[in-house]
């Protein structure tokens, strides 16, 4: 079993896959600075003896090679997520996109540490029309964000250009889940279309409900990253990690309104800058070198997340 970090493991993707590792009996620290990650995610920590927590912002040279001590896989998932975020405010967020990796990947240098994946994102495709996106596509990207996670995945291949360090880069695909906050303003769109149907609120839909993505359960996600932990030398690799399939607004919201039986009209406001119309990625990639498969269809995945904020508490509302 391995020493693992998690950064922004009390986030969304994060705190699914420090259980999951901690499952598979994987020691693991947490570094998270709890601006958006919730401590709440972590309840799972009485369980597991072999969880431990840092609190810091991976901004903080110091906090970041604290966090990597004795470390030997970093899974880097702290970021600032939102699109519209980066637009309105780029030099905060680059801070903590750019700023922060560089930071984890020159403290995973310092230490030795063994491997280090990264948390990337399809925004990086923009609105080229090509589908699928395939990894070897030129990078388009449309926001702050979308170019601040380009320039962490060439980070991630100059150090193992430079260093000799493995790393691996993951350009997830439109996740969904359980943990996931309909409340934060970083969520994704399938958190606050459940709450918004469950309450009896028009759900928010900017554009015409036409634009599609590649929705893709949380289990995905963590699954992909402990295929990577156990995988050969990875050289600076960039990977898709989808479905496989994409899926409108308007049909999402159809699935989601006859789980939940609600007979609730969406609300269409204008599209947003920086927002892309189509995308869906092509997974062969994973599949070659990961021996991936995504597993659950969307509907499965969606009533896996209802299910979720209905036994939490009752999410707002759910």
């Amino acid at each position: 079993m391995a020493t693992v970090l998690v950064t922004g493991g009390a986030g969304f993707i994060g705190s699914n896959l420090a259980e999951a590792l901690l499952k598979q009996g994987h020691r693991v620290r947490v570094l998270d600075n709890f601006s958006t990650g919730r401590k709440e995610n972590l309840i799972f920590d009485e369980t597991y003896s072999s969880l431990e927590t840092v609190e810091g912002d991976i901004r903080d040279p110091g906090v970041c090679r604290k966090a990597v001590q004795g470390i030997e896989v970093v899974f880097h998932e702290a970021a600032l997520p939102s699109v519209q975020q980066s637009v309105e405010d780029p030099s905060h967020t680059h801070s903590v996109n750019a700023g922060g990796t560089l930071n984890i990947l020159l403290a995973a240098r310092d230490e030795g540490v063994k491997k280090v994946v990264y948390a990337s994102s399809c925004a990086i495709y923009g609105d080229d029309p090509v589908l699928p996106k395939r990894e070897e596509m030129s990078p388009s990207p449309l926001s702050p964000y979308a170019l601040q996670k380009y320039v962490g995945e060439r980070y991630c291949q100059l150090f193992h250009q430079l260093y000799g360090m493995q790393t691996l880069s993951f350009r997830y695909f439109n996740i969904f889940g359980p943990r996931q906050d309909p409340s934060s303003v970083y969520s994704g769109v399938i958190a606050r279309f459940i709450t918004a149907l469950a309450e009896g609120v028009p759900p928010t839909v900017y554009g015409d409900g036409e634009q599609s993505r590649d929705f893709t359960y949380v289990g995905h996600v963590v699954r992909a990253n402990l295929l990577a932990m156990s995988a050969p030398r990875l050289a600076g690799e960039v990977i898709n990690i989808g479905c496989g399939r994409r899926t409108s607004l308007n049909e999402l919201l159809a699935v989601l309104k006859n789980i939940l039986h609600s007979q609730v009209c969406p609300f269409y406001q204008e599209a947003r800058i920086g927002d892309v119309r189509h995308s869906v990625a092509d997974i062969q990639k994973a599949r070659t070198l990961l021996n991936f498969s995504p597993g659950e269809d969307i509907e499965t995945g969606l009533k896996k997340t209802v299910e979720y904020f209905r036994e939490s508490g009752g999410k707002k509302g759910v």
